[in-house]
């Protein structure tokens, strides 16, 4: 049969039949014999024709949190550094609030090796004691036995996993913490397995028989299994914002039937399309519009905002948010995996399996520590057995295993992680949602934020802010005409200025003869009057002159004027602005303050853009800028060495933000400019900018406190177990004490990450 290459590995298979199979549910899936970095098959024959089996359910892919291109059908541990899997789909992950099967498997090896290792220990330092009475009624011989039978099933079952995990990393080419306790742990078992068989063989033996060091392997395995269940339990504590979040979604909807019959359904079965009814108090189901009714949401869960938000028909509402006293009847228009809700669960999934490029750092020291502290180990061997005082060999042999089992370099590899994974979660729960690890290392480094103005300084929701009409006292009517011609209008601003006749309640009339004039305005009659309203071009083409200077003086606050023509009169001028959003003064006082660099991107006139910047006290400004003009500005700014953000929401500003350092999306805009982006600040205002660059500095902090803690553990633990302290004082490092300094260290970093749970954000 002809070769063929592996599509997910590379590794050449010549016949299907050598692929391995892996069970997962009712599923067997088929992979390359010789290794897998990437996903399985359902279809061996798929491996020779080049093809990916598109049906190997999300939820059974399982995945490293160190090594996020290892994937594999159902749990396992990684082959390259032998940390267990977790779900790839981080609800399922989130979900699994019971104790993972790999937590109680570690549970279940620690308590029942701890008994036969502790007896071991305590006969072994009873040894120790200077006429101990062991001596008189046990023998060498008897004791060496025990400590044999009871170390063995510790060894060859308890460490069997670590024995798995370190020949995994072997086949794949790497060496990893499990390697050297792999190595240490049999070189400690191995060496008084062979003294116990073969006493008289052991040079330098002393008393009734020579040295045993079964305590040490069995003590050594022991605390190692106390770590990884440590490790694991903690692990599972960083799910507890993604849990937090699903918890917040409905379980069930009220579905409407065309018939108008109502029933309950599982929130599995609502599909687009079916209309919902939310009864008073009840969660909002899932994404979608209001059809019929009307009621006040708390939407504190997306906004942020304790004030409860008026839906009417039109409406748009978020699933997870909660109904108020009203009722009404939505359309689903959003259900399962692209509800919002759904969207930031995911978006946290992925982010704390990135990785940033600060953990780069512990790959490459890793790739060098293993075999550098093998090395070291070798030579502290050779040095003591060359050198050292009798028993040589023994002192040779003891100082090299504890050279091995206090340098496993487990707290190195979860310095960066365990701080990503607790970090973004920190930053879900803040309103802060980061989609990889990269953003988050970045922003911190951050010196210069552009700042789209629509949407992200301002609502985005323009607003009726000014009435002048040309004769004293007619303001009503007026707006009134105005917004009569502006219902038959498609205009953004149209809107604004319809619904500031309401609130003001002017009167509306019928209009007669409507017409919309391209890039200019609509006329129309009223009362058997031709009305008029648009821009200056507009009143020019109909020849109707606006009294000088009364446009820009609202401009220059910010407004965009539309001009009132009535029976070829100059009737008076329509102002509406985009208002600043409450928060915006106070996070761009706190960027400032912090060093940042603003500068605000708009494509409004530079009189509206200026009047805007100088209410927020901002220096630069880039007015009349297209779309893939922002894009160039970052560019810009980047050439010049500059660290640039870019804040946006709209679709227009999906450029800019991928081509910055950190996009920040608006949670509030577009789904293109949050795919476009690397955090999306869920409430939409600049406060979230604020937070965010607070949680890259707590997070970025903590990591390095972890690469100090793992660094400087070995650089001082190496050298102390290698024996360097024992020609001044005669200290040398037991193994035992060894593995327990290994597994604090661990311990140590794990409970460094956790600290983010608690950083302060606001």
């Amino acid at each position: 049969m002809e070769a063929a290459i592996d599509p997910v590995c590379g590794m050449t298979v010549s016949d299907p039949s050598t692929a391995r199979a892996a069970s997962y549910g009712d599923e067997t899936y088929y992979f390359c014999s010789e290794r897998c970095h990437g996903r399985f098959v359902a279809d061996p024959g798929a491996i020779l024709s080049g093809e990916q089996d598109e049906d190997v359910p999300e939820a059974s892919i399982f995945t490293c949190p160190m090594h996020p291109e290892i994937e594999q059908v159902g749990p396992g541990t990684c082959p390259l550094c032998g940390m267990a899997l977790e779900p790839k789909d981080a609800a399922l992950a989130a979900t699994e609030d019971e104790e993972s099967p790999e937590l109680l498997e570690m549970q279940r090896r620690f308590w029942v090796c701890l008994g036969p290792a502790a007896l071991v220990f305590l006969v072994s330092m009873s040894e120790m004691v200077p006429g101990q009475p062991l001596e008189k009624v046990l023998p060498w011989t008897w004791r060496a036995w025990g400590q044999l039978v009871l170390t063995t099933p510790v060894v060859l079952w308890g460490a069997a996993p670590f024995f798995v995990r370190a020949v995994q990393a072997l086949q794949a080419g790497r060496a990893n913490m499990f390697t050297l306790i792999s190595i240490g742990v049999g070189a400690a078992y191995g060496y008084s397995v062979f003294a116990t068989l073969f006493p008289s063989a052991i040079p330098g033996a002393h008393g009734d028989g020579p040295p045993l060091y079964f305590e040490a392997a069995g003590m050594i395995i022991v605390l190692v299994l106390a770590g990884q269940v440590i490790e694991l339990r903690a692990r599972h504590q960083t799910g507890t914002a993604v849990r937090s979040l699903l918890e917040l979604a409905a379980k069930t909807a009220r579905r409407v039937a065309d018939d108008g019959t109502e029933e309950d359904v599982p929130i599995e079965d609502v599909v687009a399309g079916d209309h919902l009814r939310v009864r008073p108090g009840e969660k909002v189901p899932v994404d979608g519009m209001v059809v019929e009714g009307s009621s006040s949401i708390d939407e504190s869960m997306v906004s942020g905002e304790p004030i409860p938000a008026e839906k009417t028909v039109g409406g748009r509402v978020v699933g997870a948010t909660v109904n108020g006293t009203g009722s009404f009847v939505m359309r689903a228009e959003r259900v399962g995996r692209d509800t919002l809700l759904a969207q930031i669960v995911t978006m946290v999934g992925q982010a704390q399996r990135s990785r940033a490029p600060i953990d780069r750092l512990a790959d490459v020291v890793s790739g060098y520590f293993v075999p550098t502290v093998l090395l070291i180990a070798a030579i502290t061997f050779g040095v003591w057995f060359v050198m050292g005082p009798e028993p040589r060999f023994a002192y040779a042999l003891v100082n090299a295993i504890a050279v091995l089992i206090i340098a496993c370099p487990c707290a190195l590899g979860l310095a960066t992680p365990m701080s990503i994974m607790v970090g973004v979660g920190r930053g879900a729960m803040a309103g802060v949602l980061v989609k990889n690890a990269e953003a988050l290392e970045t922003l911190e480094k951050v010196d210069t934020l552009v700042v789209d103005k629509t949407g992200t300084l301002t609502e985005g929701k323009p607003r009726l802010v000014a009435v002048r009409p040309a004769v004293e006292g007619q303001e009503l009517a007026l707006l009134g005409r105005a917004a009569s011609l502006e219902r038959g209008s498609e205009h953004p601003l149209a809107s604004a200025i319809v619904a500031g006749a309401s609130e003001r309640a002017a009167l509306l009339s019928p209009v007669e003869d409507f017409r919309a004039v391209t890039g200019k305005g609509v006329m129309g009659v009223i009362e058997g009057e031709e009305i008029a309203l648009g821009n200056e071009a507009l009143l020019s083409e109909i020849g109707v002159e606006a009294p000088a200077g009364v446009a820009e003086e609202a401009r220059s606050r910010g407004q965009t004027v539309m001009f009132v023509a009535r029976g070829g009169r100059f009737d008076g001028l329509i102002g509406v602005a985009d208002p600043v959003k409450a928060s915006t003064p106070q996070a761009i006082a706190e960027l400032r303050k912090a060093g940042l660099r603003v500068v605000m991107l708009t494509g409004d006139n530079r009189t509206t853009a200026s009047a805007v910047a100088r209410e927020l006290g901002l220096d630069e400004v880039e007015a009349d800028v297209l779309p893939d003009a922002k894009a160039e500005i970052v560019a810009r700014l980047q050439s010049e060495g500059r660290v640039v953000a870019m804040a946006g929401d709209g679709v227009n500003d999906a450029p800019a933000l991928a081509r910055a350092h950190v996009g920040i999306a608006m949670g509030t805009g577009t789904d293109v400019a949050m795919e476009s982006a690397g955090v999306t600040l869920v409430k939409g205002d600049l406060l979230g900018i604020v937070r965010a660059r607070r949680l890259s500095r707590a997070t970025m902090g903590n990591i390095r406190q972890n690469l100090m803690f793992a660094f400087l553990y070995n650089s001082l633990g190496v050298p102390i177990a290698a024996g360097i302290l024992y020609p001044f004082s005669g200290l040398l490092l037991n193994p035992m004490v060894a593995s327990a300094a290994m597994s604090l260290s661990s311990i140590s970093v794990i409970a460094n990450a956790l600290r983010l749970r608690r950083a302060r954000l606001d």
